[in-house]
Formats: structure tokens, sequence, C-alpha cells
């Protein structure tokens, strides 16, 4: 690279598969990526290899959950669709796997409905909508941040209650979303900048996983859908918006 940088900090599929192309030598952080290890960029968690560390952000033991908070928002969901991007999301096929271990008792059949531009979604939630029973997940993907006020809309518009990833989107107007406080990932993968600066290796440092999640429930778009949240899911949310 002409630039020669000491170290280079990246986020997403998309930048760390360019970055990896582009050098083998320079340091590279991953500030938040999905399963490292299953997509090659890295050996390992505990020993990642090469010239590539840093911190991944979905946690896909936890991934279940969303599953289970939509049901509990919206007990009438009995389908819900995981929205994404198969080409900036490729590991989506794990998110489905993960979904398998959640309890039966939840009684939610999960599909997947891959989405690569606006007009796509549009069908796609139109089509989710047009039964009751519908719901709608958002999973963490930067073809979701880049389209969430259209997710946010069109959502609102086939009253679908929905859950995301990204706590921003619910004072955006989504009714809820779990996920790793992504403030603090990108401020954790600040210091393995600073060690690698001082001359530690990419491939000693292991890659680390969240360890802050946060809740966020939107009450005004509850309200709007015509559902109680129940006090059991609020008292678990860090931000409640009302």
């Amino acid at each position: 690279m002409t630039l020669a940088p000491d170290v280079i900090v990246g986020q997403g599929t998309p930048a760390i598969r360019a970055l990896r192309q582009a050098t083998s030598s320079i340091p590279l952080v991953m500030a938040a990526i999905n399963d490292p290890v299953e997509q090659g960029f890295v050996s390992s968690l505990a020993r990642p290899g090469g010239n590539i560390t840093g911190f991944s952000f979905i946690d896909f033991q936890m991934v279940g959950k969303w599953l289970e908070m939509l049901k509990e928002a919206a007990p009438g969901v009995s389908r819900a669709v995981l929205m994404f991007n198969p080409d900036t999301a490729p590991h989506y096929y794990v998110y489905l796997r993960s979904f398998e271990a959640v309890p039966r008792s939840i009684a939610v059949e999960v599909t997947a409905a891959p989405v690569r531009n606006t007009d796509e979604i549009e069908n796609a939630i139109a089509k989710l909508g047009r039964d009751p029973g519908g719901g709608l997940i958002i999973a963490s993907d930067v073809f979701a941040v880049v389209h969430n006020q259209s997710f946010i809309r069109l959502a609102e518009q086939h009253r679908l209650p929905a859950v995301y990833f990204n706590r921003t989107s619910v004072a955006q107007g989504a009714l809820m979303s779990y996920g790793p406080d992504i403030y603090d990932v990108f401020r954790r993968s600040a210091s393995y900048v600073d060690r690698i600066l001082k001359g530690e290796k990419p491939a000693d440092l292991p890659i680390q996983q969240p360890t802050k999640f946060e809740l966020a429930i939107n009450l005004k778009t509850a309200q709007a859908l015509g559902l109680q949240i129940s006090d059991k899911l609020l008292a678990l949310a860090d931000e409640v918006i009302e």
C-alpha cells in the first residue's frame, strides 16, 4: 500500500476482505466483525495468526435472543424473517444455524430473506406483512446500516414488529433492539492499536468478544403496533423511549 501505515483499523466484512487482499504484512485491527474464523480472516479466536486481530461483534450464541425478545414483545408473532444482504453478510447461514438452538416453546418459524437493494427490501417486507403473525429480524450487516431508515419505515407501514441489532435504530423509530454496544467495541479496539504500535504482533493478540450488550425499546412504536410490552422486558431494558 502506497501510504505504508503502521496499522489499519477496519469495520465490516467488505472492508476487512478488501484490506486482507491488499496487504498481508501491515497489521489490521478489526473494529467489529461477525465470526472472523468462519469467514477465514483468522485461524482461531485465541491465536489469530497472520496480520489480523481485533474485536468480533455479534456473538452467535446470543442470536436466539433476538427471536425470544421479539416473541416476548409481540406474542402473536408466529413467522419471523431474518433479513440480510448475502453479499455483505456472507456468514448469514451461521445466524440461521443459531436459531436452531432456540427452545421449541418459542414456536416461531424462522426463514431467510436475502435482499440486495431497496426494491427487494420493499418486496420482502410487503410479502411478510400480507398475513398476520409476521415479525422481522434485522441482522448485523453494513447493508442494514445503510438502509436502516427503509427498514424502519416499511416495518411501520406494514405493521410488523421488528427487532434490530443496533440501539440507534430505536431512537429513529424501530420497535426494539438488542446487541453489543458498538461504541464500547470501538473504544476497546483502540487498545489493540496502541499495543501494536508499541511492538506487539497481531498474531499474538486474541480476538476479543463483546462484553457489553444493550436492550432498547420504543414504547411509542409499540403503542402504534398495538403491543403491550411486558414489565419483564421493560425491566431488562437499558433504554426505554416513551
